[in-house]
């Protein structure tokens, strides 16, 4: 939850260590995180160990926060199961008292992806004008990154007549388990993202194992918010772990 800000355990900071490595050639273009110290050690981990941007700063934000939990925080899982099951109710859609209901924290990640739709919406024409003075330069080609599962160039997408164009942000966002899976299932849900084929619905339902990624791509058209068109890459991913 959010009132017991305890930082990465050891095996949490090498669970984070790998995942930079894993991460480590993929050019990010900016980098949020939970304000909680956790999430701030594991994205601090990340860019560390990254080629092309670990010198990124790295912006803190309350609405990527974890589930809060209320009265259930600092206890064993298995209070909270034991609260749920006296109110006559389950994990997860239970709140304890003082706690967040799932609406409230889908209502936090909808925000937070609001701000992040129209913050590339504001960096397309600075980029369009970035890439018109590259395509009249003679330097040589910077080395390419790319992500880990995937053959594409991490800074370009093919467009539907194959041809290749820059993305206009390459974001990194750290935050944790059960915000991210109400995230997603906003994503699903209400934005019909859509998922891999081999997708099933326990893993889609699921909980991420700690710095487990997921690799989303959001197409705005003619930078129209309010209908972003979603990819879901993968989900969960935790080979490097």
């Amino acid at each position: 939850g959010q009132g017991v800000d305890e930082p990465l355990s050891a095996t949490g900071f090498r669970q984070a260590d790998a995942a930079g490595l894993f991460l480590s050639n993929v050019k990010f273009t900016h980098a949020f995180s939970s304000d909680l110290l956790r999430a701030k050690q594991t994205a601090a981990t990340i860019l560390g160990k990254n080629k092309f941007s670990s010198d990124l700063e790295i912006k803190y934000d309350a609405r990527l926060r974890e589930r809060k939990y209320g009265v259930a925080e600092g206890r064993p899982l298995t209070d909270l199961k034991a609260m749920a099951k006296a109110a006559g109710e389950q994990c997860p859609s239970f709140t304890p008292s003082g706690g967040e209901t799932l609406d409230e924290v889908r209502e936090r990640a909808r925000d937070f992806f609001d701000f992040l739709c129209r913050l590339a919406v504001e960096l397309e024409q600075k980029e369009q004008d970035v890439r018109a003075a590259a395509s009249r330069s003679s330097e040589a080609p910077a080395e390419q990154s790319g992500f880990p599962w995937t053959n594409h160039c991490s800074e370009t997408e093919l467009s539907s007549d194959g041809a290749s164009q820059t993305l206009d942000a390459n974001i990194l966002v750290v935050s944790h388990g059960a915000y991210m899976r109400n995230w997603i299932g906003y994503f699903v849900s209400d934005l019909n993202c859509s998922l891999p084929t081999d997708l099933t619905k326990s893993q889609l339902s699921s909980v991420s194992p700690n710095t487990g990624v997921s690799h989303f791509i959001v197409k705005l058209e003619n930078g129209n918010v309010l209908k972003p068109e979603i990819t879901c890459v993968c989900l969960n991913q935790d080979s490097h772990l």
